[in-house]
């Protein structure tokens, strides 16, 4: 079982997804999961952006 699902239940939803989208459609929409899966765990491993934008006290030192 995974997440709550069986094996029939999993070989349903694959036949219903088949007759939707059909067969030559199938590994375009896998390859679209898998490259938006990567993103998602590069953009949540990747540090903060750094912020460049100047302070208060910079600003105040200049002047």
């Amino acid at each position: 079982m995974i997440g709550g699902f069986g094996i029939w239940e999993l070989l349903i939803i694959l036949l219903i997804v088949l007759v939707i989208f059909g067969a030559k459609k199938l590994p375009e929409i896998g390859g679209g999961i898998g490259k938006a899966i990567s993103n998602f765990k590069k953009a949540t491993n990747e540090p903060d952006e750094i912020d460049v934008t100047p302070n208060k006290e910079d600003e105040d030192k200049k002047a």
